[in-house]
Order: C-alpha cells, then sequence, then structure tokens
C-alpha cells in the first residue's frame, strides 16, 4: 500500500518496554534513547504530532489546496484526539508531568 506513515519513527522500541507481556499495566510513556522518542518530554501523542508534521510537509511539497485541507481538518482531528489521551493520562496517573502538552509542545 501506498502513502506517508508518519508513526514509523516510533516503533522501533518506543513502546516495546511500556507493558509486561501478558499484563494490562499501563505505564506514563516516556523517552528511552530513540531519538524519535525524545518528543515523549514534551506531549503526550508524539505519533500526532509527527504524523500532523508530515502532512503539512506534503502540503508545502505539492502546493494544492487539498493537501493544505487535508493537513489542516486531519491535524483538528488528530488535536481533539491528542487532548482526550492527555486528559485521560493526567487523570490516571496522579503523577504525570505538568509540563508535558498533548499534542503541541509547550502551546497544547
Amino acid at each position: 500500500s501506498s502513502g506517508i506513515n508518519a508513526e514509523w519513527p516510533l516503533r522501533p522500541g518506543a513502546f516495546k518496554n511500556m507493558r509486561p507481556a501478558g499484563s494490562k499495566v499501563r505505564v506514563i510513556p516516556k523517552p528511552n534513547g530513540n531519538p524519535f522518542c525524545a518528543l515523549f518530554d514534551l506531549v503526550s501523542c508524539p505519533n500526532y504530532t509527527y504524523e500532523v508534521l508530515s502532512w503539512v510537509g506534503y502540503a508545502v511539497m505539492t502546493q494544492t489546496f487539498f493537501s493544505g485541507l487535508f493537513a489542516l481538518v486531519g491535524g483538528a482531528q488528530m488535536l481533539q484526539w491528542a487532548l482526550g489521551k492527555h486528559r485521560n493520562y493526567k487523570k490516571e496517573f496522579k503523577d504525570y508531568p505538568k509540563n508535558r502538552k498533548a499534542m503541541i509542545p509547550f502551546i497544547m
């Protein structure tokens, strides 16, 4: 299949040690040495951040209205999902990092 997969940088080991095999225990996501995981210090959903950046890059390269619209609408939808996940993380983990944002570092 063709298309952009912005989550690939997070896959090699990003979520590997978050849950012991067969366990349902959840832990706070943290950077693990993978340079693409560094965003976990700043945002709750770095996969959405990378994906939106990929679509914005695509829109800039193609310079078409519809690719820009897709990046805008997709980014807005992913921001809503990220805000929900961020809210749930803060509710679930009392020691969740206070300075971490949902999807956009230092902003939201």
